[in-house]
């Protein structure tokens, strides 16, 4: 019997909880089972495919790389899966009216675009409104139905799934690289060097700070709240900036340097109201988003 025959596709609803909520005790408590239950489907499920899944020590439960090539394409199935369960339990409604997607500029840009044009290709009774914001909207309030953030809620009203994670790296473009040179290894190596960066928001300014170097806004020589334009700024040749990988190594104009500079990855939650629960519009979009951006590569 091959492995397709034998697998049990059920094992893969606990794999995804755990990588979801980081531990088997919270894992278990969302899926209403017991620890030892949810503990023996991750091994069943690790004896199944032959390979490990999680590294076990004193910090909990950590995703190994097999784990998290798996996850995407797990997550993939379980959104076909809830498909088709809605499908055989009558809920199979025509899906239409007006979907809020909020988002951060280059994301709403760059990333959800296409996904959406999809989406809208096959339900075309649906709307979708996109707000490009950095700040974050208020879904308890319902400013938005839908959210993609870079940070997991705290509100435990709110339903949260994480769908990937997004690598950035620091970019030139190919002529300020040509003119001043720029070999990145440490943090103070970016000393000397016009950096773009944002003014008010100090999320770069909380990476940096995280990878050892203690700056401020004006360590920034261009500054600018706007994602995209910051992103236009690095195309022209203003200086050096941080941009997420996927975005900057497929821009013929732009080179990475400092591949091995301390930057922390974004983790990617897609997080909804509880009304998802009840509204076949807001849960086949956020299935939809789901599985799509689960599937990128963003590295």
């Amino acid at each position: 019997m091959s492995v397709i025959e034998r697998f049990d596709w059920n094992l893969l609803k606990g794999f995804l909880s755990v990588m979801e909520h980081g531990s088997l005790t919270a894992a278990a408590k969302a899926l209403g089972i017991s620890q030892p239950t949810l503990g023996r489907h991750v091994t069943e499920l690790e004896e199944a495919l032959g390979v490990i899944l999680f590294e076990r020590g004193r910090e909990g439960l950590v995703p190994t790389q097999a784990a998290t090539a798996i996850a995407a394409e797990a997550d993939t199935v379980r959104a076909a899966a809830q498909a088709v369960a809605r499908k055989a339990a009558g809920d199979a409604r025509s899906v239409s009216g007006t979907v809020r997607i909020t988002a951060s500029e280059m994301a709403a840009t760059y990333l959800l675009s296409p996904i959406i044009a999809d989406l809208l290709a096959r339900e075309p009774d649906l709307e979708i409104e996109l707000a490009p914001t950095n700040s974050v909207e208020n879904l308890l309030k319902r400013d938005a139905d839908i959210a993609l953030r870079m940070v997991r809620p705290s509100q435990p009203e709110l339903i949260a799934r994480k769908v990937n994670v997004m690598e950035l790296g620091i970019f030139a473009h190919r002529d300020y690289i040509a003119a001043k040179g720029a070999s990145l290894t440490t943090p103070e190596d970016l000393a000397g060097h016009v950096i773009i960066g944002y003014d008010r928001s100090e999320l770069i300014i909380d990476g940096l700070r995280e990878a050892g170097l203690e700056v401020d806004r004006h360590f920034f020589r261009y500054r600018c709240d706007s994602q995209t334009t910051c992103m236009e700024a690095l195309r022209a040749g203003v200086g050096i900036g941080f941009a997420p990988r996927y975005l900057g190594s497929a821009d013929p104009l732009l080179v990475e340097i400092g591949r091995d500079f301390p930057i922390p990855s974004l983790e990617m939650w897609l997080v909804t109201h509880g009304e998802v629960r009840s509204s076949a519009r807001i849960r086949t979009v956020f299935d939809y988003l789901a599985a799509r951006i689960s599937a990128l590569a963003l590295n």
